[in-house]
């Protein structure tokens, strides 16, 4: 199932797969309506590229699949050259002027750029239940469009002479290229949980009282805890 907010789409499109009007930030599916979720270069459009990832880890059974920019000192100069776009302007340009910005309106759209660390955390918050399985690949990805359609050439010039480091900068620190892939596992919590949680057959991980009275002194139960 194919799902976008681009109300130009009628349904035939994406034949022989099927298709539908969703918003990344509020899907309609049930949880666990698919083995896997897969977006490419949407959750940057988004107003909230975190909740629409979270629905996106929602709706799926085994996992997340997510292609997005990547935030590190890379692309930070990019920007700063004026290689890479902090607003994605072209976007727009090239659709219309109707289309490719936030929400897919003609608004430029923030760029978000987002690192390891930043995914992990997020999904810890969303599901502190048990390990999950991150996998990274990294790979640099000119822009060329963009920069061809500029009316200053010295853009796609620039670019043309940097490309043989931008190269040799993937090749020895991949984390540093301007775009990754990351792929989420989801764990079996019918059979693995964090230590501190008991698995259970049906729903949620429940406390492991037991973990917790071995590791913490007796206070009572209701007591106030420490602080943070």
């Amino acid at each position: 199932t194919i799902s976008n907010v681009d109300e130009r789409m009628v349904g035939p499109e994406y034949l022989p797969f099927e298709w539908c009007y969703q918003d990344a930030e509020q899907l309609a599916f049930e949880s666990g309506s698919f083995d896997w979720c897969i977006e490419h270069n949407g959750l940057h459009h988004c107003q909230s590229p975190h909740r629409a990832l979270l629905q996106m880890y929602r709706v799926a059974r085994k996992g997340v699949l997510l292609f997005e920019p990547y935030d590190n000192l890379v692309t930070r100069a990019g920007r700063a050259f004026g290689l890479g776009q902090e607003y994605e302007h072209a976007a727009v340009y090239y659709n219309g002027m109707q289309y490719g910005g936030v929400r897919n309106t003609d608004i430029p759209n923030y760029v978000y750029r987002w690192t390891r660390q930043e995914i992990e955390k997020t999904i810890a918050c969303n599901a502190p239940y048990g390990p999950h399985e991150f996998r990274w690949f990294h790979m640099m990805r000119i822009p060329w469009p963009q920069l061809r359609g500029r009316r200053n050439p010295v853009y796609v010039t620039a670019a043309i002479g940097a490309l043989p480091i931008l190269k040799l900068i993937e090749l020895l620190a991949p984390q540093q290229s301007n775009c990754f892939a990351a792929a989420i596992f989801k764990p079996n919590l019918r059979t693995t949980t964090h230590p501190w949680l008991n698995s259970v057959e049906s729903g949620l991980p429940v406390l492991n009282e037991s973990w917790l009275e071995e590791r913490y002194r007796s206070r009572g139960r209701g007591t106030r805890t420490p602080g943070h």
